[in-house]
């Protein structure tokens, strides 16, 4: 055999040794993301897990129910940690757009995500992910004796809402249109946990709020519920956003809100399913 048929033989050898390495290599860069080239950045760990801060703009009232869940997701991605900022919803919002670093969203009313979505900061569609609706609180004990929404009108009754321009304050004014109903407040608060914190201090005889936000005060307050709330559900959307620091975060943050272990959480506070 001459040199040159020696050589054919080493050479097909060497090719095929560096299309293995090649697809090795391949196949040890894939971390499991799904083809739309967001691979969470600085956030994502080389087994593709989350790592770093998740920063998390959510609604006053999720707070009790989003800080169980921040709670589990740190025990269950060791390294991570989850940041939240709660507070009025079209506060968040305006925050989100005029350019404060946040990684989701979780908004109290489609109409405050609408303001995330129309400036184009939002990373896909948002969903919904539960509903919540208004009841009253009362003084503990309930010495007012209110039974309904009307009793809110009487004269004397110091009551706190919600300010229209937030999700709870605008269905309450949906609430309040639907009965036939005209009441003036003794304030207007920025958020629903403001609004209950009144009632709580004695400050107020009563507020309109979410069901979620008289169970988590427990014997704080006192519930009552009316039927107008029927007509003012509010449907809680969630996303993340196009800018997000921590995408691979992000995405396990959503993930565990959408999981049967979140909604198990969300059930808990009071939330429905949407």
């Amino acid at each position: 055999m001459n040199r040159t048929s020696r050589r054919a033989p080493r050479r097909l050898l060497a090719g095929i040794g560096a299309a293995a390495v090649l697809l090795a290599a391949g196949a040890c860069s894939s971390d499991g993301s799904d083809g739309s080239g967001d691979t969470g950045g600085s956030g994502g760990g080389a087994t593709g897990r989350p790592t770093g801060t998740v920063t998390v703009f959510a609604a006053a009232s999720l707070q009790e129910s989003f800080t169980t869940l921040g709670k589990t997701f740190e025990k269950r991605y060791p390294g991570a940690k989850v940041a939240f900022n709660f507070g009025g919803s079209d506060s968040l919002a305006a925050g989100i757009t005029g350019g404060a670093p946040a990684d989701v969203f979780a908004s109290a009313s489609p109409r405050t995500m609408k303001t995330v979505t129309d400036a184009g900061d939002a990373a896909g569609t948002p969903a919904t992910f539960v509903r919540n609706r208004l009841e009253i609180a009362a003084l503990q004990g309930n010495p007012d004796h209110i039974s309904s929404l009307k009793d809110l009108t009487r004269s004397g009754l110091k009551v706190v809402l919600c300010a229209e321009t937030v999700p709870c304050g605008a269905a309450t004014r949906t609430a309040l249109e639907a009965s036939g109903l005209k009441l003036t407040p003794v304030s207007y608060e920025q958020d629903v946990k403001s609004a209950l914190t009144k009632v709580e201090l004695k400050e107020a005889d009563a507020a309109v709020v979410y069901r979620t936000d008289v169970k988590a005060a427990g014997d704080k307050v006192e519930g009552v519920e009316f039927p107008e709330s029927a007509e003012a559900v509010n449907d809680y959307p969630i996303v993340r956003l196009k800018n997000a620091g921590n995408a691979s975060g992000a995405k396990a943050f959503l993930a565990l809100v959408n999981s049967a272990e979140g909604r198990k959480v969300l059930g808990a506070a009071g939330f429905l399913t949407p």
